[in-house]
């Protein structure tokens, strides 16, 4: 029998809610661009973590919303997701390691050089 917290998130990621005003209510993907884009220019945080905060089941629900980004609307700094043991992961590696030196952050061989020092929790932090 699965736990109400996955049962909760599992209905999250299936239904858009609608307010009593017809408008629709923020989606899942939404809700993790708002968490990414309180990351700090500079630091970095993880597909599991923002998961954990967002209270999901599984990290790779994060990293299936970090690959929709697209450049309409309100960036995303997808770059600074990266994976729980420090590595720039998945599509875009050059890219986003770019993007993250121009902030100051170091990476080596597609891995964050003092993760554990620039790793920003959202648990913590918001």
């Amino acid at each position: 029998m699965n736990s109400p917290k996955r049962k909760t998130a599992a209905t999250k990621q299936r239904l858009i809610a609608v307010k009593p005003s017809g408008e629709k209510e923020e989606s899942l993907a939404d809700l993790i661009f708002d968490v990414v884009r309180q990351i700090p220019k500079g630091r970095v945080s993880t597909y599991g973590a923002i998961a954990a905060v967002l209270n999901l089941p599984n990290p790779r629900m994060v990293g299936r919303a970090m690959r929709s980004v697209d450049d309409k609307g309100r960036k995303v700094p997808a770059q600074r997701v990266i994976n729980s043991a420090g590595r720039i992961t998945g599509d875009h590696r050059d890219s986003r390691r770019q993007l993250l030196e121009k902030e100051g952050v170091k990476v080596e061989k597609d891995r964050i050089v003092d993760f554990k020092t620039l790793f920003w929790d959202p648990a913590k932090e918001l």
